[in-house]
């Protein structure tokens, strides 16, 4: 079916299908007041159903080639300029030209590197998601890398830990609004059924980062001494200096939004409304207003907000507790001498990629709803959090270090195309998504102080303790966050499958699609929407 003169088959839900919730929440998404097809569910069918299976996947083929590589280079050397300084730490480790001995610092002061460089981004991360649409993605995003790579290789002049500090500070401040920013902008892109697999190339090629970084450190540990600058020293120039070069790729290759002028050079008009008509109604388009104040009121009043905050933050707690000392644990196992500690870092970070890779398989294939799939992740960082204080053997430790890193890393995926699916407008999208990662940092602020020196001799086992508690909180918190979008997240679920049946049958599908609403009862069976009863066939 490719031409709209053919007969087709268009599905379109009854009046009495969409329930109230989500007249109201669609009522709190601003628009810039000119039509749209989106806002016809008739003509929106129309249109769709001039499309075939093939062509969308051409079209989204195009999208895909423009954003995945270079988002997941994005992150990855986030990831690098962030974790660095976990990797310095082991760098030298006993000798003069290590950091903390070359600063003067004790392992206690040195823990508030990342935490300092949390509570900056705590500050300033939803203040520059707000600014994105005004400036432009491209731009916005090239500033941040820009600012952030000067700030990295500025590390490399300190001459005491209070430098190193501020530096760390307004890293965190430059760095803000990186990740936010991707995952905004991709929801004016992707459908939320199918954010996993932008999720998992972002996640996936970041977590390379660990791979990379620890390689770096190691080969540049030979240059310690070179014209006078400690290896640690090196590793911060050259990091920087790579990052700079890099802000000049983001702002000559990152798309903007569908009917952007960026947009005109890879896709033609009518392809550049395919991918806006075909998202869910809450979605954000390119012709939203700069800023909407009633929808940043709704996203505060919104109780998913405070619940799917909470969740991230504490799996945060767990994550930066497991990522901040993974190379201290790995270089105390003893089982590879300096510098050659590095590499034993790459195996978790394998393992981590694999569940990254499985995790967007997974929820693509719609067997089971997403926040289902995450209990069964949380249950293994559980597991790999407790084995961490009740197991003293080396090799179950190393272990227990690749399946915590594997299950941590594959939370994200479902994570956040789940979060996708409760997201209004474009004003709403960028300042929840800004707020909830700012708030879900405390975990990033506060994990690192759990490893006190007085708890080293006892191999750290109180710190996991304690992360294992926050993980056990974080299962509770995204179970009550599954119970909040119980009927959103079925919605999607029979959405995606009416997809994939559409595209077998060489359609593009386009009925009843996933509604803008959140479940407000807390008790009781959630509204239902768009079963087979729920719907009526009409012929073109």
């Amino acid at each position: 079916m490719t031409s709209s003169s053919a007969s087709v088959a268009d599905v379109a839900a009854s009046e009495d299908a969409t329930p109230k919730a989500g007249r109201d929440a669609h009522a709190t998404i601003a628009r810039a007041g000119e039509a749209s097809l989106r806002d016809d569910a008739e003509a929106k069918s129309r249109f769709l159903a001039t499309f075939s299976a093939e062509e969308e996947r051409s079209i989204m083929k195009k999208v895909d080639q423009h954003f995945f590589v270079l988002i997941g280079l994005m992150y990855m050397i986030k990831q690098i300029d962030v974790n660095n300084a976990a990797n310095v730490k082991v760098l030298q480790v006993g000798e003069p030209t290590n950091i903390i001995a070359e600063l003067n610092m004790t392992a206690d002061q040195y823990n508030w590197v990342q935490s300092i460089y949390g509570i900056a981004y705590i500050l300033f991360e939803a203040p520059s998601n707000l600014i994105l649409k005004k400036m432009s993605p491209h731009a916005w995003q090239a500033r941040i890398f820009l600012c952030w790579g000067i700030i990295v290789a500025g590390h490399a002049a300190v001459q005491n830990r209070h430098a190193l500090y501020a530096l760390r500070f307004l890293l965190g401040m430059f760095e803000a609004g990186m990740f936010p920013g991707v995952m905004a902008q991709l929801s004016a892109w992707y459908r939320t059924d199918e954010m996993g697999k932008p999720v998992a190339w972002f996640f996936t090629i970041q977590t390379f980062s660990n791979i990379v970084g620890s390689l770096l450190c190691y080969g540049i540990s030979y240059m310690n001494g070179a014209r006078g600058l400690s290896a640690w020293r090196w590793v911060y120039l050259i990091e920087g200096v790579i990052t700079i070069f890099f802000a000049g790729a983001v702002f000559a290759l990152l798309p903007d939004y569908p009917k952007s002028p960026r947009s005109n050079r890879w896709l033609t008009e009518r392809e550049q409304e395919f991918i806006e008509v075909r998202l869910p109604e809450h979605a954000p388009m390119t012709s939203d207003p700069f800023f909407s104040k009633k929808e940043v009121i709704a996203t505060l009043k919104s109780p998913l907000i405070w619940s799917f905050m909470l969740s991230q933050m504490l799996v945060n707690f767990g994550n930066y507790a497991l990522t901040w000392y993974l190379p201290t644990i790995v270089t105390n196992l003893g089982f590879a001498t300096l510098p050659k500690n590095q590499l034993l870092n790459i195996p978790p970070a394998v393992a981590a990629i694999i569940a990254l890779i499985f995790s967007a398989w997974f929820i693509s294939k719609a067997y089971i709803v997403r926040p289902l799939y995450i209990m069964f992740i949380l249950t293994g960082m559980v597991i790999c959090f407790v084995l961490f204080f009740t197991i003293s053997s080396r090799v179950g430790l190393y272990v227990a270090c690749i399946l915590g890193t594997m299950f941590t890393q594959a939370y994200f995926i479902p994570f956040w195309a789940w979060r996708s699916a409760t997201l209004r407008g474009s004003t709403g999208t960028a300042f929840a998504l800004g707020l909830q990662n700012a708030v879900g940092q405390v975990g990033t602020v506060t994990a690192p102080q759990l490893f006190q020196q007085r708890w080293a001799a006892s191999g750290y086992k109180p710190s996991f303790a304690i992360a294992a508690g926050g993980t056990v909180a974080a299962f509770v918190a995204n179970l009550g966050t599954w119970w909040l979008t119980r009927a959103t997240e079925r919605d999607v679920r029979r959405v995606r499958r009416l997809i994939r049946a559409a595209r077998r049958d060489g359609r593009v599908f386009h009925g009843p699609d996933v509604a803008a609403r959140e479940d407000p009862r807390l008790f009781g069976r959630a509204p239902k929407r768009g079963g087979d009863e729920d719907v009526r066939v009409i012929e073109v």
